[in-house]
């Protein structure tokens, strides 16, 4: 889990709109796969996998695993974060959305931002994806419309310093994002298993 603690400043009106896939990813010429780009897989592959793979006893959302994939795919896409792996990141922070821990289903609170509520599910994901990008893109100097792409969600955006400095989901652990060595490697093991049911090569 991530341990940022920050209070959510902005509510803002849900929109909805079902991703579909883009360009594939590719790791660069270090093997290394970016934060930043499109989604690759679809709404669709990324919830037929969870239905497939998911742990015993349900998840615990506020809305429907359909709804709050396509809110990762499509916020994803219009900052230009790859949302798949951000639902991957997800799964992994919220143990497949059973929480558990200090944070609970009710907070709409994705990403481990521990003990923070988000007011409906969208403003949970859209900050999470506010958040990646905070870390991968050195253009996006300000939590503000421009840079982003959509209204601020992510009052921690500013924490981040400097912009871009994990460019690469390698980079995140050892203290970006979260503190585990092995955060990058878990998080990318699930996206794999997802490109893999979808029949795609690993990256």
């Amino acid at each position: 889990m991530r341990f940022h603690r920050f209070v959510l400043l902005l509510l803002v009106p849900a929109a909805l709109a079902v991703g579909s896939a883009c360009a594939p990813v590719k790791p660069g010429a270090s093997g290394q796969v970016s934060v930043m780009g499109v989604s690759d897989l679809s709404s669709e592959q990324v919830v037929a996998y969870f239905w497939a793979h998911q742990p015993s006893g349900g998840p615990c959302l506020t809305v429907s695993v359909e709804e709050l994939v396509a809110y990762f795919v499509w916020h994803g896409n219009a900052e230009n974060v790859r949302g798949d792996i951000a639902f991957a990141q997800s799964i992994i922070e919220t143990g497949w959305f059973r929480y558990g821990g200090s944070v609970q289903c009710g907070q709409n609170n994705y990403g481990g931002f521990l003990g923070q509520s988000f007011p409906d599910a969208e403003t949970g994901v859209r900050a999470q994806i506010q958040h990646l990008r905070a870390y991968a893109d050195p253009s996006a100097t300000s939590c503000s419309q421009p840079p982003l792409a959509t209204a601020c969600a992510d009052p921690v955006f500013s924490f981040v310093s400097p912009k871009g400095k994990a460019p690469n989901w390698q980079d995140m652990g050892n203290g970006n994002w979260a503190a585990a060595p092995d955060y990058a490697p878990k998080v990318l093991s699930v996206y794999n298993d997802m490109r893999a049911f979808a029949g795609l090569p690993g990256v």
